[in-house]
């Protein structure tokens, strides 16, 4: 553990002075344009595909190109033995918008030794600077450091990159649900902690009644917002009930069912989609005061 905190002290250092070498590189460390083409993405690349087809990401795409470029430089280091190829630290979105704009990229070269420690506190310290990944893609990216054995136990990110383990364990919680939850979602990038704290709570409840809806919601093809995803895979089978099934309707659209069942209960069902997340809380306000009447 000594040995482990010393380590992190020094990567914490060198990440200091590295900083500081970036908020003052004018001539410090090279700056120029390069064909994105010799740039590959770090082993540690934490966009997910999705991120690069929203409107955020277009946005970005066309600010560049009224510039005519980048102009905050991406940081990159020369990959070893491979002259006139780099790998990128950080700047994943501005390199992929230069390359299919055509753009040459404009980028700072590290002319210092990175090591895959230093690469991967610098990229996740600019990303949460930035405060533009998701959850997920956090979560991935601290799952492929654990999983490479760049930390040896979920609480050393933590203490190493200087975030609470409760942050850390959050997005890890997104990131290892799994895939064939992952896929009923219309994006993972949609996916947040609460979401994930529901759902892994059902699965440990009944996991193979989770997995069971997870495969009918995939079959529908549905594209549902997340809360209704969420509702879908959480919920306990339905218990039989014995009365007649009403259908419940708006504008003529069927959006659920209701009936009464044998011992008097009322039972109501809401189609999936048809109550956007925001509509639980009002919804659940006019029945308990039709209630109290």
């Amino acid at each position: 553990m000594l040995q482990f905190r010393g380590q992190m002290l020094a990567v914490e250092g060198e990440l200091a002075s590295l900083r500081e070498k970036l908020k003052a590189h004018e001539g410090a460390l090279p700056t120029r344009t390069l064909d994105p083409a010799s740039i590959v993405p770090s082993a540690w690349a934490n966009r997910h595909a999705d991120a690069f087809r929203t409107a955020e990401f277009e946005r970005l795409k066309q600010d560049i190109a009224a510039a005519g470029g980048n102009v905050q430089p991406i940081l990159v280091r020369p990959l070893a033995g491979q002259s006139g190829r780099y790998e990128l630290v950080f700047g994943h979105r501005r390199h992929r918008a230069c390359a299919e704009l055509g753009l040459p990229v404009l980028a700072t070269i590290e002319t210092e030794p990175i090591s895959d420690l230093e690469l991967f506190a610098a990229m996740d310290r600019e990303n949460r600077e930035r405060a533009d990944l998701s959850p997920f893609e956090q979560g991935q990216m601290y799952r492929r450091a654990l999983d490479a054995g760049l930390y040896p136990s979920n609480r050393r990110p933590a203490e190493a990159l200087g975030v609470s383990h409760t942050w850390v364990a959050n997005v890890l919680s997104v990131a290892d649900l799994p895939p064939a939850i992952l896929e009923c979602f219309r994006s993972p990038l949609e996916v947040q902690h609460r979401h994930a704290k529901q759902i892994g709570a059902a699965l440990e409840h009944d996991r193979k009644g989770v997995l069971r809806r997870a495969e009918k919601l995939r079959q529908t093809g549905a594209r549902l917002p997340a809360g209704a995803v969420v509702a879908a895979l959480a919920k306990a089978d339905a218990t039989p009930v014995t009365g007649s099934r009403h259908p419940l309707t708006v504008d003529g659209r069927v959006v659920g069912h209701w009936q009464v069942d044998g011992a008097g209960r009322l039972n109501l069902q809401i189609e999936p989609g048809a109550l956007p997340d925001d509509g639980v809380e009002p919804l659940l306000q006019k029945i308990t005061s039709a209630l109290s009447r």
